[in-house]
C-alpha cells in the first residue's frame, strides 16, 4: 500500500509564494541570481512533499464548487478530530472541548492572553520552538527558561531530559502561571514518555501552574512508536491542561490555516474564546476544515505511515554522513519531528554565522540554534526527497569542513 505514495519526485516550489523557497535572504548574505536559484532550503519546518492524495482530491472537489464565502466549520470536522485522536492516540474528546482557529501559533498566543496576565511568567524548556518566545513577549509576559539537560549516548549521539528540579523551582514561583510543553519536542526531537510527562504535570499542578501542550508534531514519530498526549494521562492531566494541535505539520497543510485548542474547562474556554476574538483569529478559510477531514481518515493514516518511514530513512542517511565525514559534530537522537539537531560547538562561531556561511558559501540554508535559545547548534529539515537531502548534506559537509579548516 505504501508504494502508492510518491516521496521522491521533486516538486518545484520556487516562485510559488513559498516562504521556505522564496523568502528574502538573511542580512549580510548576497547571492547572484544563479546562486540564488541553486539554494537548497533545509530550514523552516515545512515539507517539500505534496500533500496526501486524499487531501488533494478533497480540495479539488471543494474548488470545483466555485464559491468561497465565509466558512462555517461543519459537524463532520469535529467528528473527524474526535475519531482520529480517540482511535489513533487514545485521547477521548468531546465536541464542546474543541475550539478552532487559524494555526497553533495564533492558538498559543490566544491561550497565553487568556490564562496569564501581563508580567506573569511563562515557563519554557529550552532549547525550544522560537515562536514560544515571541508569543510570550507579544502578550507582555515573562519568559522563564527551565533548560533541558543534555545526555550523551554511547553511540556518539546525544539526547535531552527534563530538569525536574529546575522545573520544580520555576513552578514554585507564584508569579509563574503557565508551563509551555512541546510534545513532541522541537528542536530536541524527543518523544516524551508517559512517565516523563506525568512527572512534569504533577510538578506543575502541585503549584497551580497550567500546562499548555503544543502537540503539532504528534504524528511524526519513529516508525513503530507512538506519542503520548499529555491530556490522555488521566483526568487531572486533562483538567489541568490545554492541548494545541493541527494536521498542518504532519500533512504539509500549514498554508490552509486550521488548528484546534482543546480543554475540558468551560471557564478556560470562555476566556480563550474572548482572546481568539480580541486577536481576530476566529475565522478560517474554506479549505482548512476540508483538508483536515481528509487527513484524519484511513487513507490519510496510510500516507502518514509511509511518510514516517521516509523521514526515518532520511535521518539515518544524515546520521551516517555525519558519523563518517563530520564526527566532530554530534547529532541528537531523533525520536519525533522531521528536524535534526546538530551540535556545532566545536566551531568557535555563533550559530547565526554558521547559517550565513553555509548559505553564502555552499547555497544550503539551515536554521541557527540561537533562535531556539541554544547557540552552538544548527537545525536541519529532513522532509524532502532523498536526492535533494543528499545534495544538501554534501554541501553541509563541504561547508562545515571548510569552517573547521579556517
Amino acid at each position: 500500500m505504501k508504494a502508492r505514495f510518491d516521496f521522491e519526485t521533486p516538486v518545484n516550489r520556487r516562485d510559488s509564494g513559498s516562504y521556505k523557497w522564496d523568502a528574502d535572504l538573511p542580512e549580510g548574505v548576497v547571492l547572484t541570481p544563479a546562486q540564488r536559484e541553486r539554494v537548497i532550503p533545509l530550514w523552516v519546518a515545512d515539507m517539500d512533499f505534496q500533500a496526501a492524495p486524499c487531501i488533494l482530491d478533497a480540495l479539488r472537489r471543494r474548488v470545483e464548487h466555485g464559491v468561497f464565502g465565509y466558512t462555517r466549520v461543519p459537524d463532520s470536522y469535529y467528528d473527524a478530530v474526535i475519531r482520529w485522536f480517540g482511535q489513533r492516540h487514545g485521547l477521548a474528546l468531546k465536541r464542546d472541548w474543541i475550539q478552532y482557529t487559524t494555526g497553533v501559533v495564533p492558538a498559543l498566543s490566544a491561550v497565553i492572553k487568556a490564562l496569564a496576565r501581563p508580567g506573569e511568567g511563562v515557563i519554557v524548556q529550552t532549547p525550544v520552538y522560537n515562536c514560544f518566545f515571541s508569543s510570550i513577549r507579544n502578550n507582555e509576559c515573562r519568559i522563564v527558561a527551565s533548560p533541558l539537560l543534555r545526555r550523551d549516548l554511547p553511540d556518539g549521539a546525544f539526547t535531552y531530559e527534563m530538569d525536574y528540579e529546575g522545573l520544580e523551582a520555576a513552578c514554585a514561583d507564584p508569579s509563574n502561571r503557565i508551563l509551555l510543553l512541546c510534545n513532541p519536542h522541537n528542536p530536541a526531537g524527543r518523544r516524551w514518555r508517559a512517565e516523563e510527562l506525568r512527572r512534569a504535570g504533577e510538578i506543575a499542578f502541585r503549584h497551580g501552574v497550567v500546562v499548555v501542550s503544543d502537540e503539532i508534531h504528534c504524528e511524526i514519530v519513529q516508525p513503530g512508536t507512538a506519542y503520548v498526549p499529555f491530556a490522555a494521562l488521566g483526568e487531572s492531566f486533562l483538567h489541568g491542561s490545554v492541548t494545541l494541535c493541527s494536521p498542518s505539520k504532519s500533512f504539509n497543510t500549514a498554508g490552509l490555516q486550521i488548528a484546534n485548542i482543546i480543554t475540558d474547562r468551560p471557564d478556560w474556554r470562555e476566556k480563550i474564546d474572548k482572546a481568539i476574538n480580541i486577536n481576530e483569529i476566529c475565522d478560517v478559510n474554506p479549505f482548512g476544515p476540508v483538508a483536515a477531514e481528509a487527513a484524519y481518515s484511513d487513507e490519510g493514516a496510510c500516507w502518514l505511515e509511509a511518510l514516517d518511514e521516509v523521514i526515518w530513512h532520511n535521518y539515518e542517511t544524515l546520521r551516517a554522513q555525519f558519523r563518517s565525514a563530520l564526527p566532530e559534530f554530534p547529532v541528537a537522537a531523533l525520536e519525533a519531528t522531521y528536524l535534526a539537531w546538530i551540535d556545532t560547538s566545536v566551531l568557535p562561531l555563533p550559530s547565526e554565522r554558521i547559517e550565513t556561511e553555509l548559505l553564502q558559501g555552499e547555497q544550503v540554508w539551515i536554521n541557527a540554534g540561537s533562535m531556539y535559545g541554544a547557540d552552538g547548534f544548527i537545525r536541519i529539515n529532513l522532509a524532502c526527497p532523498s536526492a535533494r537531502l543528499q545534495e544538501g548534506l554534501d554541501r553541509i559537509v563541504t561547508g562545515l569542513q571548510r569552517l573547521l579548516r579556517a
